[in-house]
């Protein structure tokens, strides 16, 4: 349940004193991503919007990244967030009428973290990029050992003190591979994903 997950997320920040949530943002892979099953981008923004449209009131979905005529590296989609946030937009107002700048930060599953260690898949370049200048969020999955994993690659201890590791309080392993698997034998999604979106 992808929203269990962002939820654990946002508890990690209401703990935390270092950082206020202001918000969060579902960005969707465009097609030219070419991953096995999955739907179109137009249909993976619209369950998206549906999800968090009566869900939540700090989620939203950015469709630039779905809109997009080739496969954008990570790197680069958050980079559109903090010029559209912080440039764009000017950043966060105070009460007081200065504004600040927003932290953009990944959020990820262990099982993405663990991508990283393959340089097929993530360039050396925008690891130090995304680590060093945003930082990320790391949603622990049963099966994954985020702390050694952090330990066992350079460029992810490098930037350890950027890496913001949520332990699960209560095991879950729903991936939206696994749900897209179940929508493929015709098997039920029903609370694994809001009704909406069914």
């Amino acid at each position: 349940m992808l929203g269990y997950s962002v939820e654990m997320a946002a508890d990690y920040f209401n703990g935390h004193q270092k950082y206020e949530l202001i918000g969060g943002y579902f960005s969707p892979v465009s097609d030219y991503y070419q991953k096995e099953g999955l739907a179109p981008a137009h249909h993976r923004v619209q369950m998206c919007e549906l999800a968090t449209e009566t869900s939540s009131t700090w989620l939203m979905v950015d469709s630039w990244e779905a809109l997009q005529h080739s496969y954008q590296r990570t790197a680069v989609v958050i980079d559109h967030f903090d010029d559209e946030l912080n440039n764009n937009m000017g950043g966060l107002t105070l009460p007081d009428g200065s504004t600040r700048k927003i932290q953009i930060m990944l959020l990820a599953g262990g099982d993405l973290i663990e991508s990283m260690g393959r340089k097929d898949v993530w360039a050396s370049e925008d690891l130090h990029h995304i680590l060093g200048q945003f930082g990320c969020m790391v949603i622990e999955r049963t099966g994954s050992d985020v702390w050694e994993f952090l330990l066992s690659h350079d460029i992810l201890y490098e930037y350890k003190e950027n890496i913001h590791v949520v332990k699960q309080v209560i095991y879950n392993d729903i991936s939206s591979t696994k749900v897209r698997l179940f929508v493929k034998r015709k098997m039920s999604i029903k609370y694994l994903v809001p009704d909406a979106v069914m």
